[in-house]
């Protein structure tokens, strides 16, 4: 071998090296786990590889042919289009991304600005990304149903009945197989049933709350059904929490046109999200002050100011934030939490 394809070997392998790390360094995850807030925080597991592979949902490309709306509605709040989700969703299937324009869902130049997010292809998930994925879906569940239940105790049916329809028609759609695979217990009956008695009014209040209890037990089995390592994990958990807050901030940005809250639905699906939100950072907030304070102080104090956007389940008559200082706070999270993600992925 001469010097010369000796010096190409060089360049090579450490080319092939630097990729390696930008990539390890770059992988995130999304998942669900709900800790109880008020149990003791369990000791951080040591890392696992699986953990340094993980990867963040927001970078993951949209199927326009199966994403459930809560997914979908990124699209709408980048364009800022109002019910675009559901125009899209009506408009299926679709044999290319273009497709988006020919069907008149929207022009050239909209589609532009999203093309790089959208795909028609399966996004094939394998290992902890997976998990993650799951845990997320379940946690949107979790989100639903802690609006649905407010909206009820305000005598509102009506308006709870569709936080009830999503997680029933849509998300246990999409995560069914996986249900399977852990040999979880069939649980869309029961949200069927949920579903069936607020279409009817709510009438027996009694039934509602034990098919609501039922309902809500169900949706944590299946988290349970995860391997407790990643429930417990800090790292894992604020993945989850990315997930959901890049859905919350997207479902928030849906919500509002024209400075004014018009979409109530998207409104209260954010704020169910933010709900469980800060349920899972509650768990794991002790050992996030005890092992890395300064990421710690930022994600709380962004929590909190996040929180005060939804005063209560009912819309206010002014926005309390706009979508951009939302989408800020939400940003200043997401970045702390790549720090403690970055030193369990170097252990």
């Amino acid at each position: 071998m001469n010097n010369k394809n000796r010096e190409y070997i060089k360049i090579a392998i450490v080319a092939c090296v630097a990729a390696i790390v930008i990539s390890a360094c770059n992988k995130t995850t999304t998942s669900t786990t709900e800790t109880s807030p008020n149990a003791a925080t369990p000791p951080t597991p040591a890392a696992t590889p699986e953990m340094a592979g993980m990867k963040h949902s927001s970078g993951k490309q949209i199927n326009i042919n199966s994403a459930i709306l809560s997914e979908l509605d990124k699209l709408e709040a980048k364009l800022g289009i109002p019910a675009l989700s559901s125009k899209i969703q009506s408009e299926r299937p679709y044999k290319t991304p273009e497709d988006l324009v020919s069907k008149k869902v929207i022009d050239q130049k909209q589609f532009d600005q999203i093309k790089d997010m959208v795909t028609i292809e399966d996004v094939v998930l394998a290992g902890v990304e997976k998990d993650a994925d799951y845990m997320v879906k379940l946690g949107l569940m979790k989100g639903h149903l802690f609006v649905a239940k407010e909206l009820l105790d305000l005598n509102k049916p009506k308006e709870a009945e569709p936080h009830i329809g999503h997680p029933v028609e849509e998300i246990y759609t999409d995560v069914a197989d996986r249900l399977n695979e852990r040999k979880v217990k069939e649980f869309k009956t029961a949200l069927i049933t949920l579903e069936d008695l607020v279409k009817a009014g709510a009438k027996d209040n009694t039934k509602v709350t034990t098919n609501f209890k039922e309902s809500m037990q169900s949706i944590d089995g299946a988290i349970a059904a995860l391997p407790e390592v990643q429930r417990k994990s800090p790292a894992f958990v604020l993945q989850v929490i990315n997930g959901l807050l890049d859905t919350a901030n997207s479902e928030y940005g849906a919500s509002i046109a024209d400075d004014k809250i018009k979409a109530a639905i998207e409104y209260q699906d954010s704020r169910g999200f933010i709900a469980y939100t800060n349920i899972l950072y509650k768990g794991i907030s002790a050992t996030m002050a005890k092992e890395h304070p300064d990421v710690h102080k930022t994600i709380s104090e962004n929590l909190k100011q996040l929180t005060t956007v939804w005063p209560a389940a009912i819309p206010p008559a002014t926005p309390v934030k706009t979508p951009a200082e939302v989408g800020k706070l939400v940003t200043a999270i997401e970045q702390s939490t790549q720090k403690v993600i970055a030193t369990v992925a170097s252990k």
